[in-house]
């Protein structure tokens, strides 16, 4: 462990290959994408920042408490949440010493080293705040009071900084019955070209819910709907999927445990669907409704537009006491083996030619990239893969990725990088990364003679900016 003050650590040729053709390469397509306006057109930020405008209050606030990345680290060394400030669902005592929390972050940064979040915080604390210093215990207090300082002025309100990054779009994530209260407040300012909203309707079509039954009760309360009845719950979907679009959505995100899909009669989708509201559904019939679900989905999609992202196969909330103390996404989310081949095919066999229809798929199961996605993608119309996710959205993740979907699906059958993230001041950060990596990868193509020079500054701008926004219908 380094305990004494260093310079931070922001080479100008990082994450390109250390051969110096192909750096030499790296370098010179980077060069022409570096400072493209980022496209963000999948994530989870605040919508409240961007509507209300407000100084965000500390670093401590910003930076550890929202951030799992961050405190999932921190607690697999054995700190505690609360020490972390991290909110307890009942109300209980946690550390409200902000200053005290950071000293705890900055005592322990070492535990970062080669992840994606050091990466990510070398550049904000570097070219968002200026230091020159990596942050360690001796200059946490000094970190901790100048990043306030900065933070109390108007050019690090939300609006400013969304400039200042140079984001052209930014979509946040709302469940279905969300009101949208401060979507309609960004629509009323006139940022609602910049800052949209995406429909994520797991809240109301997966019985493992917490409140599920109730969230099928606001559905009904928004809607007017008999969301009693299969086609009353059906055209309160269809409703909420409107009323999202009115606020700027192009997309909708589903995220549930499995790939798994069906295409049911319409009686057997009334009968299902009654067992699931009476609240005595077997947790087979419940992976079976969200199945229909994920298949209703892409028919309304095809009908209205929307783009469909799904992304599988996280282990929610693997912790129990870590999730009933303190609630969802507090970094105890686990991936797992997901199936996609055979998961998909009767949503495929029902819509896979849809020319309407695009569906996004993401994966944390690496294993499935040259085996299942590439190959599906590569062959349906209506497919395209998302970039490496969540816990492979690092340098070697993205690689990997590369590596084995292009071969089959080559790249305009993906859509370029979205961050998923909730942590706003990272977003530059993210990009850069995928920028970076991207440019590694198209110059090694071109140093073996596998790609023209010509072609690769034609990807690297596509796969920067182009693509994302054509995937996500962003370009009428």
């Amino acid at each position: 462990m380094v305990s004494q003050i260093q310079p931070i650590n922001l080479h100008a040729d990082r994450l390109f290959s250390a051969d110096p053709k192909m750096r030499e390469l790296s370098r010179a397509l980077y060069k022409t994408v570096a400072d493209l306006p980022i496209i963000s057109p999948h994530g989870h930020t605040d919508p409240s920042w961007f509507a209300n405008n407000e100084c965000f209050k500390n670093a401590t606030e910003l930076l550890i408490i929202p951030d799992h990345y961050v405190f999932r680290m921190l607690y697999s060394q054995g700190i505690q949440l609360e020490e972390l400030g991290i909110p307890r669902i009942d109300g209980g005592q946690v550390e409200t010493d902000y200053l005290k929390i950071w000293r705890i972050f900055a005592a322990h940064y070492h535990l970062f080293h080669a992840t994606p979040s050091r990466m990510w915080m070398d550049y904000v604390f570097s070219e968002v705040f200026g230091f020159t210093e990596t942050l360690c215990l001796a200059n946490a207090d000094d970190y901790y009071h100048k990043i306030n300082q900065q933070l109390n002025s108007d050019a690090f309100k939300p609006r400013a900084l969304l400039k200042r990054f140079n984001i052209e779009l930014l979509a946040t994530t709302e469940g279905a019955t969300d009101p949208l209260k401060h979507h309609a407040k960004i629509k009323a300012d006139g940022l609602n070209q910049t800052v949209i909203t995406t429909f994520r309707p797991d809240d109301v079509v997966d019985p493992n819910i917490p409140n599920f039954l109730g969230n099928i009760q606001n559905l009904a309360e928004q809607t007017g709907e008999d969301v009693h009845t299969w086609q009353g719950y059906l055209n309160a979907l269809r409703n909420r999927r409107a009323f999202f679009r009115a606020h700027g959505a192009t997309a909708t995100d589903h995220g549930h445990p499995s790939a798994l899909t069906a295409d049911l009669s319409g009686v057997e989708c009334e009968k299902l669907f009654a067992t699931v509201l009476s609240g005595d559904a077997s947790a087979q019939q419940k992976e079976l409704f969200r199945a229909q679900m994920l298949t209703e989905m892409a028919g309304m999609s095809a009908e209205d537009g929307m783009v469909m992202q799904i992304h599988p196969g996280s282990r929610r909330n693997h912790n129990k006491q870590v999730f009933e103390k303190f609630g969802l996404d507090k970094g105890c989310d686990i991936p797992g083996r997901t199936d996609f081949v055979d998961s998909l095919r009767p949503l495929l066999a029902r819509y896979g030619t849809e020319k309407d229809l695009r569906i996004i798929l993401f994966t944390l199961d690496e294993s499935v990239y040259a085996r299942e996605l590439a190959p599906l993608a590569g062959h349906y119309p209506c497919l395209k893969l998302g970039p490496a996710w969540w816990f492979h959205d690092s340098p070697e993740g993205m690689l990997r990725y590369r590596h084995n979907v292009t071969e089959t699906a080559g790249f305009y059958n993906t859509v370029g990088f979205n961050d998923d993230t909730r942590a706003f001041l990272s977003i530059p950060s993210r990009h850069d990364v995928a920028r970076r990596i991207d440019c590694r990868f198209l110059a090694q193509l071109v140093a073996e003679h596998r790609l023209t020079e010509s072609a690769a500054f034609d990807l690297a701008y596509d796969l920067s900016y182009r693509l994302a926004k054509e995937a996500y219908q962003l370009t009428k």
